[in-house]
């Protein structure tokens, strides 16, 4: 079986676009790349990028994209997600944020953006921006294992690919059970619900990326131009 590229946080970076594309062209039995959100943002001209994704090049792996955070702002705020606006982006940044990033995307790729996905599910894996709880939902090495098994089990799913945080991690939730006490009107009753194990895996963001192996579970934490970085894993 073929392995996955895994991308995010590019906010407009052709350069690290390019970077990392040169690496999965030395790369065997990589097949699939996805990128899972911000390819945009307003620190510099996104159209460039935005234009790469939409029309790759010959012989080069395309690129399976979902919608980020910035994505979904930009949406927002042009209209595309009913009566929402930017506003968490302006509570953060401020207006002059707002400012860059409609500055930042030409109206012509705007289209594109709308008809992007929230989220793929894989060979019992899922791959999100955030989690599925939402789009801004940044989970991380420091997240309660009760917070990332609620974010797993919600899509009955094995793995959960996250990128919000911007961080590389693997954490496990080794199998145990929950147990819980339920009062109603036919008196108390005690439940015990057994949990599988389960792993919720950061890809990083920008220049570096993810590569993973579904048939082996091998999972890769690399930097494009750079050699294979030591994988992290944790245990909650």
């Amino acid at each position: 079986m073929a392995r996955w590229a895994l991308i995010s946080g590019l906010r407009g970076d052709l350069e690290a676009y390019e970077a990392i594309q040169a690496d999965l062209r030395q790369t065997r039995r990589v097949d699939t790349l996805f990128v899972l959100g911000d390819v945009i943002g307003p620190e510099r001209e996104c159209n460039a990028l935005l234009k790469r994704l939409q029309q790759p090049r010959r012989g080069e792996l395309e690129p399976q994209c979902l919608y980020g955070w910035w994505e979904d702002q930009l949406l927002a705020e042009r209209g595309y997600r009913g009566e929402r606006r930017a506003d968490a982006l302006r509570l953060s940044q401020g207006e002059a944020a707002v400012d860059a990033l409609l500055q930042a995307v030409d109206s012509g790729h705007l289209g594109w953006l709308a008809e992007l996905q929230f989220g793929f599910i894989e060979l019992n894996c899922a791959l999100m921006h955030g989690s599925s709880a939402a789009v801004d939902d940044s989970l991380g090495p420091d997240s309660s294992p009760l917070l990332l098994l609620d974010r797993v089990s919600r899509l009955d799913v094995n793995r959960l690919f996250t990128a919000r945080s911007g961080r590389q991690f693997r954490l496990e939730l080794s199998g145990g059970g929950i147990e819980s006490q339920v009062r109603d009107l036919e008196g108390q009753r005690h439940q015990q619900q057994s949990v599988p194990q389960r792993q919720v895996i950061g890809i990083g963001a920008g220049i570096h990326y993810t590569i993973y192996d579904p048939g082996s579970d091998r999972l890769d934490f690399l930097s494009a131009g750079s050699r294979l970085q030591q994988r992290a894993r944790g245990f909650a």
